[in-house]
């Protein structure tokens, strides 16, 4: 249950804290989607059924939840990891909480979780990803027989990176996966990602390589428990 909410704005986007009734002391930073929006009131997260339900898990465990607008559709833009690491900055000053945190990031806010786990890696418990995108680069090729979505995401990569729409293909290219030495789980719904399982068994190869493999789970019905599977994992990174 939540006792408190408190709204924050940093550069014109809307953050949303929640205070459980009983804390633990750590927090989650939520890193929402394609449809995830934060207002001065309510978010995504809070409308959502099925993410308000997690929410409400995490809460009942005594987690402080925070979650940011990050300028909207920012496909992991420099300008959307910055404000990441300005809003944790923010939170943990306005709030009683461990610094070492646990990330929970969807689809395409893992683009900007990512790139968030490698530069704070030290303030990092651990990070459950749902349905994630990893490779911004294989989604535009692969998009690209697809004229209509093609042409919108090539719209809104070139609104995010602050570019042109002639120089998104060359500005991706550059971009390669981000690798990360946190507990990582990932879960992955096989109907209801627009992300494909390929993309997840590529980072799982890279990440396994590097010496810090994840886990993985195959969702094939729906989200039920999976705020409660999380906090199981979360609470498996906590041993000080």
């Amino acid at each position: 249950m939540c006792i408190r909410k408190r709204a924050y704005q940093l550069d014109g986007e809307w953050t949303i804290v929640l205070v459980p009734e009983r804390p633990n002391g750590f927090g989650i930073f939520i890193i929402g989607g394609l449809t995830h929006f934060v207002d001065d009131n309510t978010s995504f997260w809070l409308q959502n059924h099925t993410r308000q339900g997690m929410i409400a898990d995490f809460l009942d465990a005594g987690y402080t939840v925070y979650t940011s607008n990050l300028y909207g559709r920012h496909w992991g833009s420099p300008k959307a990891v910055k404000l990441t690491e300005r809003i944790y900055n923010l939170v943990h000053k306005q709030e009683i909480l461990n610094p070492r945190i646990h990330v929970v990031a969807e689809g395409m806010g893992v683009l900007a979780a990512n790139a968030f786990l490698n530069n704070r890696q030290p303030l990092i418990r651990s990070a459950a990803l749902f349905n994630p995108c990893f490779d911004v680069k294989s989604l535009v090729h692969q998009e690209q027989l697809n004229r209509l979505f093609y042409k919108r995401l090539v719209k809104e990569m070139a609104r995010a990176y602050e570019i042109q729409s002639e120089e998104v293909i060359s500005k991706i290219e550059e971009k390669e996966m981000i690798t990360s030495t946190c507990p990582i789980k990932v879960w992955h719904h096989s109907l209801k990602s627009p992300y494909s399982l390929e993309q997840i068994r590529v980072y799982e190869r890279v990440q396994r390589e590097i010496g810090y493999p994840i886990e993985l789970a195959l969702l094939s019905d729906s989200y039920r428990s999976l705020g409660k599977k999380m906090v199981r994992f979360f609470q498996e990174h906590e041993k000080l």
